[in-house]
């Protein structure tokens, strides 16, 4: 059945491609260069995660680059390693981004149906979809920071169903992490479509937990 209407994840679907934001930016430590084995870059990943969760680190007024910055930033001090290496890191993260958003916006301007975003994300996700040119193409923006909710909790995901002004059963949810988008989005009700990419854990995947599974958003438009 056609969606009547669609709820995206930001972060790992649209800027990504469905690759995790870690594994990216491990690659991009890996290209650079950076002195440093994985299992500590994934120590410094988590540690710069949860800082700019819980302290207001990131502005609403930030764009994506300013966010790598401080991002990244947290990574190198976290690491004892040398500013040097933070503005190479960001060109290459930001050309990814990118590079990804300019695809996804291709794909969204195709889609008739309605659409919301859900994300996890720091306050700023407005600036950044301006940023790259994807406001305007969802009618509602349901960001954590913003509302209080965030996923895994399927709460987050029934008042994007409510800002469409549909039924749960009618919306298809559209994200790259089983744990975060599909299964709290199916525990919404919502159909549900996984983007899949390289995950941050090297665990299988149940992709049977997804009602479908696409390697490319262009697909949504078969």
């Amino acid at each position: 059945m056609t969606p009547r209407g669609y709820i995206f994840d930001y972060g790992g679907t649209l800027d990504t491609g469905g690759d995790h934001w870690g594994r990216v930016i491990w690659a991009a430590y890996q290209q650079v260069d950076v002195p440093v084995s994985e299992l500590l870059f994934r120590e410094a990943y988590v540690y710069a995660e949860r800082t700019l969760g819980s302290t207001p680190v990131v502005q609403p007024h930030f764009t994506f680059r300013q966010t790598l910055e401080a991002k990244v930033r947290l990574q190198l001090d976290y690491l004892s390693l040398p500013v040097s290496f933070l503005s190479p890191l960001v060109a290459s993260l930001y050309a990814t981004a990118r590079h990804h958003t300019a695809h996804s916006r291709e794909v969204l301007q195709q889609l008739p149906q309605p659409k919301v975003l859900v994300s996890n994300f720091y306050g700023n996700i407005h600036t950044v979809l301006s940023e790259f040119g994807l406001d305007g193409l969802f009618c509602h923006v349901v960001e954590s920071a913003v509302v209080g909710v965030r996923k895994p909790d399927p709460r987050i995901f029934t008042m994007g169903v409510e800002a469409l002004g549909l039924l749960p059963a009618e919306v298809t949810v559209v994200g790259d992490s089983i744990g975060k988008d599909i299964l709290p989005a199916a525990l919404a009700g919502c159909h549900t479509v996984w983007l899949r990419g390289r995950q941050w854990m090297d665990a299988p995947v149940d992709e049977q937990c997804a009602e479908g599974v696409i390697d490319d958003l262009s697909v949504l438009l078969e």
